[in-house]
């Protein structure tokens, strides 16, 4: 049926990589994030496969306990944070 819809609003988990955080990335991503020392970069394992994880990136835990990067622009015009009540 042709129609409009609106995305259903979803509350995520996300860490953004700093740079000099990566055992606080480690724990979020529950061992889908590895260290690749050659290139001195982490990847996450997402459901397409290893994907990397630039400095500035956040790594989202999707509704399904997915995990993805997304870049910092992105990921601010996307998503808003929730203050806890």
């Amino acid at each position: 049926m042709i129609g409009k819809y609106r995305k259903k609003p979803v509350i995520i988990e996300a860490c953004q990589f700093t740079g000099d955080n990566g055992a606080e990335l480690v724990k979020f991503c529950e061992g889908n994030l590895k260290y690749n020392g050659e290139k001195d970069e982490f990847t996450v394992v997402t459901i397409e496969g290893f994907k990397p994880v630039p400095i500035d990136y956040w790594i989202i835990k999707g509704i399904q306990g997915e995990f993805y990067p997304c870049k910092a622009d992105i990921f601010s015009q996307t998503y808003e944070e929730v203050i806890a009540q």
